[in-house]
């Protein structure tokens, strides 16, 4: 067994780097689960404002994708990352600091914005600097290792905030940001733009019209809206509530199930990447279990006892894992020049559709009362339907029959 190439460890320790910034934005994206009781408290916000509250963040994150992908091909990820991410660092500190729910949303935007580029820069550096054919078992394990800043929204983040206020648990990520940032400063090195590059917006997002007219676009994006942001209405919106309003949990008793959930959903990423069947059938394992997921979301929505509720979420944490083959889905339907704008409308798809769904399931959640229905009955329930509206979207609108196989034509790696 040959050892990695220098130039291949290079490219894994700059990315677990990068991985570092990947890794606060999902912390970020998850505090509000542990957040959202001390936060109703202190506030005495309603569940809609709630889920507004954390769907902001990726109003903002998934509203900046295509401008982000347009920053990264002409300054490369370092550069980008480099110059947006402290706003998450100031966004955290205004959301410590508000005394207003405005104040709280003004903090999500701007914590929304400083992570935009995070996870796509990972995407794209795997893509320049590792082999094709290792793209999905690396892009699996970016995600798996990112997913440790799920664990600092768990039990950490809960103790945190026991042991002095949810204010203390901002500035403590806010720090942690800030440790990132200067890692990515210090450690990830890539080549200097060409100074013939110039950022020409309306022409950039024209390009985005080809990307339109492919007929199977509406389906992937159909999909994208709802898959990942099932999970993170679960681990990042409506877990803690869900077990301290249900079943009584303390926070610190929640934070511990969020933890166990935030572990599964690292394992689930890479154990997918591997598992993935390729071009041949990998439509049919993606619609497989999404249904599945769909009907755990289903069982969650019934007051079924708490120890089959916290198993039924454990198995959402593993089973999400299987939305890592959504990119590999995108990559191989598309022509390879247009793979980087396809990754960031899927991304900008994936994340308005986590902030679409958390603000919807709010909204689900305050009719509840006046429907005379259990609150995370109607939450989970919507959850559920979504999933399986995303389905047909994938199944029924046209798939991507020629697209396939011009997808397959070879990218070139950047040195």
């Amino acid at each position: 067994m040959t050892s990695p190439s220098p130039s291949l460890r290079s490219a894994w320790t700059m990315l677990l780097v990068l991985i570092s910034g990947f890794a606060l934005s999902q912390a970020f994206r998850t505090a509000a689960g542990i957040m959202a009781p001390p936060l109703a408290q202190a506030f005495a916000l309603t569940p809609q404002q709630l889920g507004l509250f954390a769907g902001a963040f990726h109003f903002a994150f998934g509203g900046l994708q295509l401008f982000m992908g347009m920053g990264i091909d002409l300054y490369g990820p370092r550069r980008t990352v480099l110059a947006v991410f402290p706003l998450t660092i100031a966004g955290a500190l205004v959301t410590a600091s508000s005394d207003s729910y405005a104040g709280l949303i003004a903090g999500q935007v701007l914590t929304g914005i400083g992570c935009a580029p995070a996870f796509l820069a990972c995407t794209v550096f795997i893509a320049r600097r590792f082999p094709i054919e290792k793209y999905s078992a690396v892009n699996g394990a970016a995600l798996g290792i990112g997913s440790v800043g799920l664990l600092l929204t768990g039990t950490p983040l809960a103790f945190v905030i026991e042991a002095w206020s949810w204010r203390a648990g901002y500035v403590a990520l806010a720090v942690c940001a800030a440790l990132a940032w200067l890692a990515i400063l210090l450690l990830v090195r890539e080549e200097a733009p060409a100074r013939a590059h110039k950022l020409d917006v309306w022409g950039a997002l024209r390009g985005y019209g080809e990307l339109f007219r492919l007929p199977h676009t509406l389906g992937i994006i159909g999909l994208s809206l709802f898959t990942y942001a099932s999970f993170l209405s679960l681990r990042g919106l409506w877990l803690g509530p869900l077990l301290i309003d249900r079943y009584g949990f303390s926070l610190v008793q929640t934070g511990n199930v969020a933890l166990a959930v935030s572990v599964l959903g690292m394992l689930g990423p890479p154990l997918f990447g591997r598992l993935d069947p390729g071009d041949r059938t990998r439509r049919l394992w993606i619609t497989g279990f999404t249904l599945a997921c769909a009907v755990i979301f289903a069982a969650m929505a019934l007051p079924i006892g708490a120890t089959v509720e916290v198993v039924l979420a454990l198995a959402i944490g593993i089973v999400s894992g299987y939305m890592v083959m959504q990119y590999a889905d995108v990559r191989a339907s598309y022509p390879a020049h247009l793979t980087g704008r396809a990754m960031a409308v899927f991304t900008m798809a994936m994340f308005l559709g986590v902030a679409l769904m958390q603000w919807l399931t709010g909204l689900a959640a305050s009719a509840a009362s006046a429907l005379r229905i259990e609150t995370y009955t109607a939450v989970f329930g919507a959850i559920a339907g979504l999933l399986v509206l995303g389905t047909a979207c994938y199944r029924f609108l046209p798939g991507p029959r020629a697209a396939s196989g011009a997808a397959a034509e070879p990218s070139q790696s950047a040195p």
